[in-house]
């Protein structure tokens, strides 16, 4: 990164073309309309963790019916219905705020706004960066332990 610094003179400045500014207005309302979207995910699956951890308590049978979270228990299962629509909330708040601050910033040439845009959307690939990251992880400590499992048999 340093490199890269030092390479590029200060005096050089970004040019947005008018087809550029066109292409962050549509990614603005795509943005917009997946954020709707999330947030309505979000909600159902808020419900759902109440709905479902008060279906198990009420008839502690369907534990038989939930696979491998079964063994959570009622509490179990609404907390990690709640976690899903925590990331699904957290990712569609990051996009709400890219698109109301990136089409803000392009229809005004507001360079705050379109800062702030950037900022949120860079935010919005690191969560997903760091989730991937995990996911494979976890998925590979799975492998692991599978192996070791089958081994010791």
């Amino acid at each position: 990164m340093e490199d890269f610094e030092k390479e590029v003179p200060q005096e050089v400045k970004l040019i947005v073309t008018e087809e550029m500014r066109s292409y962050f207005y549509d990614m603005s309302k795509w943005a917009r309309f997946l954020s709707v979207v999330g947030f309505v995910v979000s909600a159902f699956l808020t419900l759902s963790s109440f709905g479902i951890g008060a279906a198990i308590t009420a008839n502690p049978s369907l534990l038989n019916q939930l696979g491998p979270l079964a063994s959570t228990g009622a509490i179990g299962v609404t907390t990690f219905y709640l976690l899903l629509a925590l990331l699904f909330f957290y990712q569609s708040l990051l996009l709400l705020r890219f698109s109301a601050n990136g089409k803000q910033g392009i229809l005004f040439g507001d360079q705050e706004n379109l800062n702030d845009a950037i900022a949120n959307l860079k935010s919005l690939f690191k969560f997903w960066g760091i989730l991937t990251m995990v996911s494979v992880v976890s998925y590979f400590l799975l492998i692991i332990a599978v192996a070791v499992s089958v081994g010791l048999k």
